[in-house]
């Protein structure tokens, strides 16, 4: 009798003892969370200029007329030690049936979207033309292709999409030539989506962009 009642006197200081470490547990949880959605939201405004110059996001590039109104401009830049001649077949070659996305192609497979990753110059896929789709995917599952919106061979490559005969997204890439014989790719992504999903989707998009300008600055100068 007397071992029933002194156990059920610690019952409700065992209770209350666990629930102390779950919520201190659960506390330390959303903190962590709360920190990184922070830095995210404080990143962001650099993740969208990453690698880009003032001038450069200034610079009026061919295709900007495409968009009426955009919500957002995000230019990313890289120095590649070659030639825009050099530089722009790999750029034409974007695609999941063709050359991939030039990024973590291991995180596409995971989530499904497989992709085909020849990294070789092929002169079939040389004669990209305005209204070719680009592939997301190479699989049935894919998030809709971009269009080729324009071409101006060896200077730029505009990929986008629309809604309704208008372009709500524009995917831009830019071929400036430097005096040291080297080349500035610069990406600029013009985009009227967003709010909700697309700003989870932004800081996903950089690291995808920066592997995939990493991946063409190599293929380009090796």
């Amino acid at each position: 009798m007397i071992l029933y009642v002194t156990s059920n006197l610690f019952k409700p200081l065992f209770v209350e003892r666990e629930m102390k470490k779950f919520l201190k547990g659960f506390g330390i949880i959303i903190s962590i969370i709360a920190v990184l959605v922070l830095a995210i939201i404080l990143l962001l405004p650099w993740m969208d200029k990453k690698g880009s110059t003032q001038a450069e996001r200034e610079m009026v590039f061919a295709g900007d007329e495409l968009i009426k109104s955009s919500s957002r401009v995000m230019n990313r830049g890289i120095t590649i030690q070659a030639s825009p001649e050099e530089i722009y077949p790999w750029i034409i070659q974007t695609g999941a049936d063709k050359s991939g996305m030039y990024s973590y192609t291991w995180l596409e497979n995971l989530v499904g979207c497989e992709m085909a990753k020849d990294e070789v110059i092929r002169p079939e896929w040389q004669n990209l033309q305005v209204g070719d789709l680009m592939k997301m995917c190479a699989g049935d599952f894919a998030p809709p292709p971009y269009e080729v919106a324009l071409i101006e061979p060896d200077s730029t490559v505009v990929f986008g999409h629309k809604d309704k005969d208008q372009w709500v997204e524009i995917w831009s890439f830019g071929l400036l030539p430097q005096a040291d014989g080297s080349t500035r790719l610069i990406a600029r992504t013009q985009t009227t989506m967003v709010g909700g999903i697309w700003e989870i989707v932004r800081p996903i998009s950089f690291v995808m962009e920066q592997k995939m300008l990493a991946t063409i600055k190599d293929l380009a100068e090796n």
